[in-house]
């Protein structure tokens, strides 16, 4: 296992205590955001790869469309 230096300013500090009981500790809750930030970014890839297969095959999506099924689904 590697050892890596994060700066955090005061905010940040005050989001990783808060974090850090539930998770088992300051190094777990960083693991942990990293996690979920991966699973966002392959979610949003995989959005993208699906509206640029929906454009290929159907057409543009409307906008108007695009922001209710955001607003639908909170994205």
């Amino acid at each position: 296992m590697s050892t890596t230096t994060v700066r955090l300013d005061d905010e940040d500090e005050a989001l990783l205590d808060m974090l850090a009981p539930e998770y088992g500790g300051r190094s777990s809750a960083i693991r942990q955001a990293l996690r979920n930030l991966a699973a966002d970014r392959r979610r949003q890839n995989a959005l993208r790869s699906f509206l640029a297969e929906w454009d290929a095959e159907e057409g543009p999506i409307d906008e108007d469309d695009i922001a209710a099924m955001a607003d639908r689904y909170g994205l």
